[in-house]
């Protein structure tokens, strides 16, 4: 299978600052679903993470994406930045993130 899977929210924890701005620097892994979707690559399916981070600011988040990635252990097929910014998602194949890992 091909997994497509966003990172904040999903596999760590959203921070906000005083600005309401997201500040990535404190976002806290979610070690549960890291060791599941990891259990998946080595399953030998594709895991491809996609993230928005960035994508409304136009600010370059890949640095600290990727020191993340690394910190945490995600294994992945690919890392993607620029996923478009919205609010609400919609797609025939599109599972919640809280139902999916529970």
């Amino acid at each position: 299978m091909i997994y497509m899977v966003d990172i904040d929210g999903t596999i760590c924890s959203v921070h906000l600052d005083e600005n309401n701005d997201v500040d990535y620097s404190k976002s806290q892994p979610f070690v549960d679903r890291i060791e599941k979707m990891n259990k998946l690559y080595d399953e030998g399916h594709e895991v491809h993470y996609y993230t928005a981070r960035g994508s409304a600011s136009g600010i370059d988040r890949s640095e600290i994406t990727n020191r993340q990635m690394k910190e945490w252990g995600v294994k992945y097929t690919s890392l993607t930045l620029k996923k478009p910014h919205y609010h609400l998602w919609i797609d025939d194949k599109a599972i919640n993130s809280e139902d999916f890992f529970k």
